[in-house]
């Protein structure tokens, strides 16, 4: 593989460096911009010096590089909405009071119990225009729900801004949703929406009308609801209305990858189409038209489906496999993967932290790269054996490489992931084919009656098998601590050994060697990090109260409730224990009196009842105690006050305006989390 002497990966790489820099470094816009005009000039300069003296190649190079730097450095900057002085950010009254706010809708998102959730685009806030996207929530109720894409809505609301996770280590929603610039949400109800006669009519509407033309044919045929949305999500990746159930078995089986449109799909439906045109000779003009007919093919299937980000991603991904195979180049594969990266990278830079953006492509970089060595280790000589050698050689070739990134995100492993994997792909080799021709004769009318049965009936096989594959719970590998070292390292121990494997050297031997070492380092040195950590959480819970005081591993929970705890445990605390490499070793019913670290910490409960001559550092006020606080403050003398979600809003906002009188900090986990005290 000589892919790393392709320009363009050096590029690329520089490329990726500016946008982390920027990304996590935060650099003036000036300073980034000024940067960037250097950079140019001093290309410039290289350019002319290289042209007169090939000695000068060299500072080319590094000018090439360096440009590429500032223009990722520049690039998230450009796309980063909230530096936009138009952008909803920047209209603080907004989010204080009531205001009257224009949006239109763009994306229909899966609904909750409560809520039908869109994402919308602001047009104005008090008749003011700004710019900028939002998560609508509109209030169910029994009234049809009238509202398609590209409906312009007003309504008088306040905007609120989406808070970070409230526990330790859970889920970071708000980053998620930064990173995709959405800052906001607006809840309301139907009734007190005024809809615009005028309708926004651009590819997002027609993309929305066409997927509702689907959705009510199939559901004129009959369709049964469940296996209608697996056949939406497997088609289509429109997962809003599959059950949590369903999206259950597929995680534990190890087979979530088919419920989101990727590269799986895309490709199928690109091997597809190149099959229907097989009889087209490979002339000029032949191989022209099935390019044509492939890229018009994959961008009505992205029209279809709705223009979702994961879908786009993988239609410029192909579509770039499709021109390099027209060129004649499908050897450079690699390149075709560079080029494609580069391009969506330029125009959406916040791709390169979606997880589903980096499990893509790095799954299909080791099916081309690890999977030819793998195939390579055994030649059956039946077909049935080959087929079967060839769907297990890409499934470990794909999980090997995505293993380390599905840990670190994910920390669990489905171990009957290549039993999976064998036994589903003729099924669904069969229901992209037989949803392929239900979906396109759904855009114009019922699709036929033995269609949809046969179609049917396929998902709900497939949806049993994948059931029976996840009743092995015991094979799915769950709350697995995983850290950034054991990622990195883990990754160098993978890539080094498939160095290795596909041409054997003493050196690359070596390697192996010092990555493993690597590794056992990043074991030692996390275990010993984690031995003289110390650490008091006072977690966010409306019902209960909960602390915890971990010294190591061990951690001794303190609540008022030891019986009904369970639940908290499994969706509180269980992400709290595997990020910290700990397990609860006691849980104890929480006293007036805690000692951390030499630390006094009063525990004040709805009996109001505490120690008048105790002077604690600190002060949990839990479960609504009717006390009076500035009497409390006066007497003891705390360092800080922590109240946690028990408390009832109002007297919050009470004692906070007491502690800031007296200048005592304020801590209220409801409004900034969790409390953490080293």
């Amino acid at each position: 593989m000589k892919v790393l002497d392709f320009p363009l990966f050096k590029i690329t790489i520089s490329f990726i460096i500016g946008v982390l820099i920027s990304y996590y470094c935060h650099p003036e816009m000036k300073t980034a911009f000024a940067f960037a005009g250097v950079s140019g000039l001093l290309l410039l300069l290289s350019y002319f010096l290289s042209k007169r003296n090939k000695n000068y190649s060299t500072f080319f190079g590094i000018c090439s590089n360096l440009i590429s730097l500032s223009v990722g450095l520049c690039v998230i900057i450009i796309h980063t909405d909230s530096f936009d002085k138009r952008n909803y950010t920047h209209s603080q009254s907004a989010f204080e009071k009531q205001q009257y706010i224009t949006f239109t809708l763009r994306e229909k998102l899966k609904s909750n119990d409560y809520n039908d959730r869109y994402i919308g685009l602001i047009n104005t806030i008090d008749n003011k225009i700004f710019t900028g996207r939002i998560i609508v929530n509109v209030q169910k109720d029994s009234l049809q729900n009238p509202l398609i894409i590209g409906n312009i809505l007003r309504v008088k609301t306040t905007l609120q801004k989406t808070t970070s996770n409230k526990n330790p280590n859970q889920f970071d929603y708000s980053r998620y949703l930064a990173d995709k610039q959405i800052y906001a949400q607006l809840y309301c109800r139907k009734s007190e929406i005024k809809i615009s006669t005028k309708i926004q009519k651009d590819i997002w509407y027609y993309s929305g009308r066409l997927h509702s033309k689907i959705l009510r044919n199939l559901q004129k045929s009959n369709f049964n609801t469940e296996e209608m949305n697996v056949a939406l999500a497997l088609i289509l990746g429109q997962q809003q209305e599959i059950s949590s159930e369903i999206i259950k078995d597929y995680q534990y089986s190890g087979a979530t990858h088919i419920l989101s449109v990727s590269g799986l799909h895309v490709g199928f439906i690109m091997l597809f189409i190149t099959f229907v045109l097989k009889p087209v000779p490979n002339t000029r003009k032949g191989s022209a038209l099935k390019l044509a007919s492939i890229l018009i093919s994959l961008a009505g299937f992205a029209v279809i489906s709705g223009l979702s980000p994961s879908v786009l991603r993988s239609v410029v991904m192909f579509s770039f496999v499709a021109v390099g195979n027209h060129l004649r180049r499908s050897g450079n594969i690699y390149h075709t993967l560079l080029v494609s990266m580069l391009l969506i990278l330029l125009f959406e830079p916040y791709f390169l932290f979606d997880v589903g953006f980096q499990l893509s492509y790095l799954a299909l970089f080791f099916i081309i790269w690890l999977q030819p060595v793998l195939a390579k280790i055994w030649n059956p000589k039946n077909k049935i054996a080959v087929y079967l050698w060839n769907a297990l050689t890409v499934s470990f070739a794909a999980q090997i490489g995505t293993l380390p990134l599905c840990l670190y995100y994910f920390h669990q492993f489905p171990g009957l992931f290549f039993v999976t994997n064998i036994i589903i792909l003729p099924v669904l080799s069969f229901i992209m084919i037989a949803g392929i021709i239900v979906m396109l004769t759904a855009v114009f009318t019922n699709p036929p009656s033995f269609l949809m049965f046969i179609f049917e009936k396929s998902i709900y096989i497939l949806n049993q098998m994948i059931h029976y594959v996840a009743s092995f719970e015991s094979f799915v590998i769950r709350d697995i601590s995983f850290n950034f070292y054991y990622l990195i390292t883990l990754s160098l121990v993978i890539i080094t050994i498939t160095i290795w494997f596909k041409k054997a050297a003493y050196f690359k031997l070596v390697l192996v060697f010092i990555s493993v070492i690597l590794l056992q380092l990043s074991f030692i040195y996390t275990k010993k990090e984690v031995a003289v950590q110390q650490e008091l959480i006072v977690y966010n819970t409306k019902k209960k109260s909960l602390i915890s005081i971990r010294k190591g591993q061990n951690i001794i929970l303190f609540t008022n409730d030891t019986l009904g705890i369970q639940k908290e445990k499994e969706y509180l605390l269980n992400s709290y224990v595997v990020g910290s490499f700990s397990k609860i070793d006691k849980t104890k019913r929480l006293n007036n009196m805690l000692f951390f670290n030499g630390r006094k910490i009063a525990v004040i409960d709805s009996s109001g009842v505490y120690e008048n001559k105790v002077n604690p550092d600190i002060i949990i006020l839990t479960q609504t105690p009717k006390i009076n606080l500035d009497r409390l403050l006066d007497n003891l003398r705390p360092k800080i006050i922590i109240a946690d979600a028990s408390n009832a809003y109002t007297i919050q906002k009470k004692w906070k305006e007491s502690c800031a009188q007296k200048n005592i900090p304020f801590h209220a986990t409801a409004e900034k989390g969790y409390y953490k005290m080293n």
